[in-house]
């Protein structure tokens, strides 16, 4: 390991997954249907046609997942909470069955000292909330705060961190803009009425939590890249300028600067989302943390068709290009257009077209992966950016949302068959590689 790979003592390694996407137990113990158990139910919209009703079994399997982390020696695991397990219709009668669940989970968290870092919501808006508007209505946003007052004050203790949204910008963008997600809406005005609905609720749930004092640090995890433009012309960098607003300053400013940019203002034109007064006031507010997601930069080109970005070295299964350097450049861009709290990469991964052979997987593209977005990432730190943790995107193959489980983001191999957990090469690169980071801690 090289000098470069050195990170600090106190660094945070840890594995991260999702709810619908590892739990399975769609209808048992009191839960209730979310919007992605009704989108994925309808096979049209799934791309090998299957569902989230079962995933990896975590609901049942959790423990021993639990020590497949231990085994990774991770300090920390980031995963969500299925708000309708706990509330099944998004308002009302809380389920003490679900609640009962994340409380066992906590415990073999505990008994194994792995740190627990929750995200109060990844996609998976209960189907009541929906049939009542979803998050094109205001007044999600405060069942919302509802929502994460009531965690907070059962689980607020024991939490490292609760963050309050995964990823809001694929919320409103995909779930609302181009269909490809729950709830399957293809309505450009509705997508930037429902991001605003979206940071309206992380605000109010962040004065709700705020409130009841909690251990736990406070944030919201957000899914970013650069953008470059394809060529030097005027066209290109004006296209790059605008995605970077619509993308990264949409979410950043208004928590930020309390504002939204001008710029995406404009481009929006009649479909300016509704900003009542006050608003503004409410998203913007201290952070205890910022998450940052990073898979790819964005490629401008205003060219038809658009040139592809030169992906030189490769693509990932899902193709998208590999790119670490973006890292780099993001994390230095945003330290010089924000005052940052520190952040946390809580996801970076790829998926990538993982076989089992002779009961092994050799994913040595994915530790390259993974190798070259850590120096990225110390690179970053070493120009000054506060970066306190790295949680891998995934710790096991899951359902990939309308990819369905054809796309394998993980580290540990799933039989879907059998639900057996199977290591791949990376997850030992990756126990060995915490370890050594350790052995430094010693050291140290």
């Amino acid at each position: 390991m090289t000098d470069s790979m050195h990170f600090p003592p106190d660094f945070t390694w840890g594995v991260a997954t999702s709810a619908f996407q590892i739990e399975g137990a769609a209808d048992l113990d009191g839960k209730g249907p979310s919007i992605w158990d009704t989108f994925s139910r309808q096979s049209a919209n799934i791309k090998d046609g299957s569902n989230g009703d079962v995933a990896c079994d975590h609901y049942h399997r959790y423990r021993e997942d639990v020590a497949l982390m231990a085994g990774l020696g991770v300090d920390a695991y980031r995963f969500s909470m299925a708000w309708s397990r706990v509330q099944p219709d998004g308002k009302g009668a809380w389920n003490e069955q679900g609640f009962d669940f994340y409380a066992r989970l906590l415990d073999a968290l505990d008994e194994k000292g792995i740190s627990a870092h929750l995200t109060l919501y990844h996609w998976d808006l209960p189907q009541g909330l929906q049939d009542e508007g979803g998050w094109l209505a205001r007044d999600t946003a405060y069942r919302f705060a509802d929502y994460a007052a009531e965690v907070t004050r059962r689980f607020g203790h024991r939490l490292a961190s609760i963050a309050t949204h995964n990823e809001p910008w694929c919320t409103a963008n995909l779930g609302y803009g181009n269909a490809q997600f729950a709830p399957g809406v293809r309505d450009a005005r509705q997508a930037i009425q429902v991001s605003h609905h979206l940071l309206l609720s992380h605000g109010l749930a962040m004065r709700a939590m705020r409130a009841l004092k909690p251990r736990a640090r406070l944030g919201i995890v957000l899914n970013q890249w650069t953008s470059d433009p394809a060529t030097a012309s005027e066209a290109d960098h004006a296209l790059a300028e605008l995605e970077w607003a619509r993308s990264v300053q949409w979410f950043m400013d208004p928590i930020f600067k309390g504002r939204y940019p001008e710029l995406a203002l404009r481009a929006h034109g009649a479909d300016a989302p509704q900003v009542l007064e006050g608003d503004l006031e409410i998203i913007q507010g201290p952070l205890d943390f910022l998450g940052v997601n990073y898979y790819f930069r964005h490629y401008a080109s205003a060219e038809t068709p658009p040139r592809s970005a030169p992906a030189l070295l490769g693509t990932t299964d899902m193709g998208w290009e590999i790119y670490p350097q973006g890292l780099t450049e993001l994390l230095v861009k945003l330290k010089g257009e924000y005052t940052l709290p520190p952040i946390y990469i809580t996801e970076n991964g790829m998926a990538s077209p993982d076989r089992l052979e002779a009961g092994q997987v050799n994913d040595s593209l994915r530790i390259r992966f993974v190798e070259q977005h850590l120096a990225a990432l110390k690179e970053a730190m070493d120009l000054g950016v506060d970066v306190r943790g790295y949680f891998m995107w995934s710790l096991m193959d899951n359902f990939e949302w309308n990819s369905g489980y054809a796309k394998r983001f993980g580290i540990y191999y799933v039989d879907y068959a059998t639900q057996q957990r199977i290591p791949k090469a990376s997850a030992h690169w990756y126990r060995d590689f915490v370890a050594a980071q350790r052995g430094q801690r010693r050291a140290a």
